[in-house]
Order: structure tokens, then sequence, then C-alpha cells
């Protein structure tokens, strides 16, 4: 006669998944023997006696004792466990009423109840909707367990010369779109004699299911072939697949011998007859192959045979080419339209979607990327919010983000021991390429930091050699993290890994080491503000305000180095505001730990004078200027470069104050030295001519501004291009002159070439360019052009 004990046991393994409500798991000790003492009063109130064997058995809570057992320990972890709670619940909190079961074990499912409420379900509308819930959830258990009865590969034997099935996934039904992805697999493995292919891509964009899809296409179409699926995330996971297949294979041979031997040796007979080997998640070099440390990898153990073909998935194009050769497809994300449509196969509330716009927007920020989509969906399903709501929090802080793509979720068609969670999948990504290519693990880093989008390569990192910073970024984007632009030398990285990419630094707190590392890296290639570099200090700016504007941790001198490189650079690109906080912050750092007279800090104050004003705070330009010009009138010569440039500076700012003799004062002391010291050409020269010219002009003086005006024209068309900012100032001023005198027609002829180049090259809200128009409009309106006048007024508004 059988055991109670024994009973109990066949009834665990006939099980396939538990659902608790509101059950007081006692603060989720998982080791479950609160769950065993649980059962035991349930038992007791069901009418069970103490003695009996059952009570006894819950009581002692060796049922889940059993499963602690390293043998049975398995068991339980292949469960579909669900365990509702209820927010109102004042009795069981969600601590308690959930069992703490490791990684994503367990789905926890939140209902707007009670205690009482959780599992009784009136007429209201929260009731049904909680009923809602509940029944999805329980129809997910049930048709889980259908399915994998129907793919059981514990099923007896397969039958000599009759295809073989082993497929530990269930059909995936909301599966959506990538018809021509399958259809190029089976071109090239069933239609062009190919036995080996890949399908490579980012983690997350849905090779698996790919993958998946294509088994359950083939185990239709291709009825004489025997499907395989063999995971290679880890060598247990592939030893334990061999270990199935070998269970379901009819060979002769002793199957207590080595699994994958004797597995590899029959689907390479003639006996095994045509079949379909899946080698999934083919993602580590060294495991598919070896190492010097540990030669031999699980390529040994993969079966060859003319009937045979294999299909790997990896999100290493290394690996899928050193397999498959040229047979190698790429997948990417989903179109918006698959992305549309796979969201709503997912959700349990339909009517989420009917705002079309906002659901655009969520995919759009999603990426389109499937598990990115799977993740959201599962939120919305557990939570019970609205897409507008989920696309607040994922906007909201970065802190918020991360907590919500961390969050794991279950999901039937992927491993149970996979990390499900966005931010997470390509945590074992960086560490394969931090233990294969360090040098590429530098790059991610380095670029963890800055912007995702848009990065050149010549701001990245410098490495041993070119080959090295080749080999490198060819490792990252053989995992699909950046991608080229076309031809050039400009690459972008995935939002959602970069996003993961400050998770890993975080997880290993290496965030301030790699900051500052990066931050010294910025300050030393960052170009100077200089007209030639314009095109590469835009392309820079976006990744050092990035750092600047980002964790603050990297509290060192490099820091307020680009801070001052930065500013000049926005200075000169018309983004006054940006600049003054840039230059704010550097003199900030200074003051605090440089003396008065040292260079840097007077080259700061210098800098965010210039910026005041152009930002109109002219009485503190004035009173950082006048401070900067006593120091350097102690320490500095009378024709100090340096010195002279403070002076040319507060000029202008008197100018802009109103006091136009103290100005014309100053600038002609400046153009008196400038002139002895510098030859005819010379920047500094030229550009305190101009700045004196401007002042006459202020002070009335026309015809000495356009006399001057005239003479810095001359020389700077003959120096300096076209396009060239300082050649273009000179220009719009003396047409101001001109119109000033009376020479409207000179003024226009003038003005409308200005703006004609500017058009060209400035940004339309830069305030050279405004300027510009604006000074053509009003020389229009003086020659008379009044429709002219007017177009360009309207233009500028």
């Amino acid at each position: 006669m059988r055991t109670i004990t024994e009973s109990i046991h066949q009834s665990r393994n006939a099980t396939s998944g538990l659902a608790f409500f509101a059950t007081p798991h006692r603060g989720g000790d998982w080791k479950m023997v609160s769950l065993g003492s649980i059962a035991a009063k349930i038992a007791t109130a069901a009418g069970f006696q103490k003695g009996d064997n059952i009570l006894e058995t819950l009581d002692t809570g060796s049922i889940f004792s059993d499963i602690l057992q390293e043998h049975w320990r398995h068991h339980l972890l292949e469960y579909d466990i669900i365990s509702f709670w209820g927010a109102l619940d004042n009795v069981v909190p969600v601590d308690s009423a959930r069992l703490g079961l490791p990684g994503n074990r367990e789905n926890i499912v939140k209902l707007n109840a009670d205690h009482g409420g959780v599992c009784r379900f009136g007429e209201s509308q929260t009731d049904r909707d909680n009923f809602e819930l509940v029944s999805f959830n329980i129809r997910e258990i049930y048709r889980n367990a259908l399915e994998n009865l129907l793919t059981d590969h514990t099923s007896p034997l397969c039958q000599v010369g009759q295809p073989c099935h082993y497929i530990p996934f269930p059909k995936n039904k909301r599966f959506v779109g990538r018809e021509n992805i399958v259809a190029t697999l089976e071109e090239i493995l069933f239609t062009n004699d190919c036995q080996n292919a890949a399908v490579i891509g980012l983690g997350g964009v849905g090779k698996t299911q790919v993958a998946l899809k294509f088994a359950y296409w083939a185990k239709e179409n291709k009825p004489n072939f025997s499907i395989f699926w063999v995971p290679a995330f880890s060598d247990a996971s592939f030893e334990q697949a061999y270990t199935e297949i070998a269970r379901k294979l009819p060979m002769r041979e002793n199957k207590d011998g080595n699994p994958m031997d004797s597995v590899r040796r029959y689907l390479s007979s003639e006996e095994a007859g045509p079949w379909l080997l899946i080698v999934d998640n083919a993602d580590d070099k060294e495991m598919l192959l070896g190492s010097s440390d540990t030669p031999g990898g699980i390529l040994e153990y993969l079966p060859q045979s003319e009937r045979g073909l294999t299909l790997f998935t990896s999100r290493s194009r290394e690996v899928a080419v050193t397999v498959a050769g040229k047979d190698v497809v790429e997948l990417y994300e989903m179109n918006p339209q698959e992305a549309e449509s796979f969201l709503e196969k997912s959700l349990i509330r339909r009517d989420l979607l009917n705002d079309g716009a906002t659901t655009t927007r969520l995919l759009k920020e999603l990426t389109y990327l499937p598990l990115a989509i799977t993740q959201a969906t599962a939120y919305l399903n557990i939570n019970q919010v609205s897409i507008a709501e989920y696309l607040r929090l994922l906007r909201a802080t970065e802190q918020d983000m991360i907590h919500l793509m961390s969050r794991q979720f279950r999901d039937n068609t992927r491993y149970k021991d996979s990390q499900n969670a966005v931010a997470t999948t390509w945590l074992v990504s960086f560490e394969q390429i931090r233990k294969s290519d360090n040098a590429a693990a530098e790059l991610l880093s380095f670029i963890s930091h800055i912007e995702p989008k848009a990065i050149p390569q010549s701001i990245l990192p410098t490495l041993g050699s070119e080959e090295q910073m080749v080999h490198a970024i060819g490792t990252l984007r053989g995992y699909a993290f950046v991608i080229r632009r076309g031809n050039d030398e400009m690459f972008d990285m995935h939002s959602l890994v970069h996003l993961a990419t400050r998770i890993w630094i975080e997880q290993e707190g290496r965030v301030t080491q790699t900051m500052e590392k990066a931050t010294r890296h910025l300050a030393a290639v960052f170009p100077s503000y200089d007209y030639v570099n314009r095109s590469l200090w835009r392309e820079y700016l976006p990744h050092a305000l990035r750092v600047l504007y980002g964790d603050k941790r990297a509290d060192i001198e490099e820091r307020y180095e680009l801070d001052f490189s930065a500013g000049q650079c926005l200075q000169r690109d018309g983004r006054t505001k940006e600049a003054v906080r840039c230059f704010e912050e550097c003199y900030r750092w200074r003051k605090s730990n440089f003396l008065a007279e040292h260079p840097s800090r007077l080259a700061s104050q210098h800098d965010l004078a210039i910026a005041y004003g152009a930002d109109g705070q002219i009485k503190k330009a004035v009173e950082l200027l006048e401070h900067v010009v006593l120091v350097e009138e102690k320490i500095l010569s009378e024709e100090d470069p340096g010195r002279l440039v403070s002076q040319h500076v507060l000029a202008s700012a008197y100018k802009a104050d109103g006091q136009i003799k103290r100005a014309i004062e100053l600038l002609e002391y400046v153009v008196s030295i400038r002139e002895k010291t510098l030859a005819e050409e010379h920047p500094h020269r030229l550009s305190a001519q101009h700045g004196l010219a401007n002042a006459y002009q202020a002070d009335g003086q026309i015809k000495r501004a356009i006399k001057l005006l005239e003479y810095v024209v001359t020389i700077r068309e003959k120096t300096l291009i076209e396009e060239h900012p300082r050649r273009l100032a000179s220009q719009h001023d003396l047409a101001i002159a001109y119109g000033a005198d009376g020479q409207i027609k000179r003024a226009v002829e003038l003005l409308e070439h200005v703006v004609s180049v500017e058009e060209k090259t400035l940004a339309e809200e830069h305030p050279d360019r405004l300027a510009s128009k604006i000074a053509l409009a009003r020389a229009y309106e003086a020659d008379r052009q009044t429709k002219r006048a007017a177009f360009g007024s309207a233009a500028i508004l």
C-alpha cells in the first residue's frame, strides 16, 4: 500500500502551477517551512485530526523540505507560481503575501481589494476588474500546463524511424510579424542546402522568439524532421537539454554514460534521419569554442550529419560568423506596426489602446524593442495603470526609469533563470566583453557617461594602437551595442543599452572612477573655440554637457576646465544662457581653489564677464572686469596681451553701460599699444580697432567710425574666409555706420551679403543672425523698400 508521503510526492510531480490569495508567508522566507505550517492549519480546518499522516507531513513542512534538498529544488523552480495580494489589505502586507523566491520565479499580482475581497468578486466595477486580472493569470497557468503537456520532454521514447521533438517552450501565441526573417531562414536552411545559419541581434530584440517560431514552423511544414532545442547560455543548461534529449531518443547504447557524447553520436548517424537543431543564446565564445585554460567547448558536442541543420542565435557577431560563416541573418527592432500589434496581443485591457497618440509615443520611447514592450505590458497588466501613467514614469527622473526598466517579470516563452528586465538583460554581455576584450569594455564605460547618439570616433579614449581601436569598436558593433552611421566616423548606441551601461557601472561601484576618467579625457581632447574647430566642437558639445550637467561625483579640476572650454564654444555659438552656467560653475570652483592673481581664475572671471554682457547683465560684467583689470595692472606689463584683452573687454562693457567716454579713452589706449607691438593684420590689433570704431559711432563720431571700420573690413576680407564671424561682424557694423551716415544703398548691399552668408552658417535663432536680419529690415525701411522691410520683420517674428 502506498504511503501518504508517496501520494503527496506523486501529486507534487503532477502539479504545474500554484496560486496563493493573500497567503501570509511570514516575510517571504523561501525555505517554505512556514508554507507547510499554513497548509497544516488548512488541513485541520478541513477535518484532518492530529496523528493523520497528511497532517503530520504538512505540519512538519516535509512536503517542502524535500524540495529544499538539492535533488528536488529544481522541481519547485519549475512551477508557475502566482501570489495575489490586496492593495487595501491591512491583514497580510505585500512582503508577507509573497514567497520571496529568487529571480523571477514568482508572479506578484496586485488587486484593488482588502483582505476579504482578494478572492471574493461581486458586481462592482472594481470587483470585475479584479476578477478579470485573476482569471487572466489563472488561465495563463492552465494554458502553460496544457502546452507543456503537449511538448512534454518526459514523454515516452520516440520510435525508430519516426521524427522526435524536444522544444521546451510552448508556441508563442503573441508572436507577430518577422515574416521576412522566418522566410529567409527557411530559404537558407531548406532551399539553399546550407547546414548552419545564425540569427544575431541586440539582446531583447527577439532572437529566441524568432527561433521558436521557426521551430514550430518546421514542425508543421517539415513533418519528417526531428527538432531539438538546446540553450547555450551555460554549460549546465546545455548538458541538461542534452540529458532530456537522450531520454527521448531511441538509442541502443547505454544512456547512463555521457549524454552529450551519446546524443552527438546518434544524431551524427544515418539512423537519426533528418533533424533541425536550434542552439539558442550562443553568446559566449569561450564556452562555445573553449579557451587556453579550458580547452574544448560545447561545439565539440554538436552533431555533424549531411541530413542535419543547425540554427544558432547569438548576440555576438564574432560567434555567429564563426559557426555560420556568411549565412548570418540580422534581427532588428520591430517596425511601428508590428510593435503596436504585439502590444495589443499582450494587454489584458485592450481599451488602453484607445489613446492612439499616447500609445505611439510609448512604443517610440521603448524603441520598438520586443523585450521592452513585453516588460511594459507586464507592468500595465499587473499594476492596472494607464499607458499615459506608464509613459510619465518612464520620462520622470532617471532613477524612476531605472526602477521601471529593472523590474523582473514572468514570460513562459523565455528561460526561467534569464534576465527578463530590459535594464539587466545586457549585463551578461557586458561581462563577456570585459572578459574577452578589455579595451572594448573601457570604451563601453566611457560611453556610459556621454550622450548615446552621434558619438564621434575621435572623442573616444585612445587605445594602444589603431588596430586595437578597430577591434574594440568591432566588438561593440558585433554585439549591436553601437551602430555606425553610414560611412561616417560617427556611432549611435541604443538608448536602453545606454541605460543598462549606467546600471552596470553603478552596480559595480565604479561610477566615480569611470566618471573622473571620462571627464579627464574630455577635458584633454575638447577643441579650442577657434572658428576653424567649429564643426568639431559642435560634435563634442552634447557629450561634454552630458558629463557637466549629469552626475556631480567627479569634483576634480578637469571638470571645471571642461566647463571653461565648453562655455567658450557655447558663447561663440550664441548659446549665452548655457555659457553663463558653465562659466559660473568654473569660476565658483577656481575662486575657492586659486589665489586672486592666478591666471586660470582671472581667465574664468574674464570670460564670465563677457557672457554676462551678452546676456544683458551689464553691471555684473563691469564689476567683474574692473576687478580683473585692477589685478592684471599690478602683475602684468603694459603691453601684455592678456592685460590688453581685459582692458578691451572692459571698455566694451563701459560702452554697453552707456559710459561712452570711458570706453573711448580705454580703447584708444589699447589701440595705441596694439599698433606699436602687433602687425597690421594681427587679430588682436584689428579687434581693438573694431571696438574703438563702435565706440566712436556710439559717441556720434560717425566719420571716424566709418574710416576705421573700412580699414578693418579691408584687412579682414584679405585674411579671413567669407563666413568667418569676425569678418561678418565688421561688415555688419560698417553697414550700420553707413546707414547712420545716410549711405543707405551701401548699407543695404553690405547687410544683404552678411545675411545671406549667416543664413548658410548660423542657426536660425543665433543672436548674430537675428541682429543682421533686423538691421537689414531697418535698412530696407530707410531705403523706402517698405514691402521688403515688412517681409523681413515678419520672418524674424
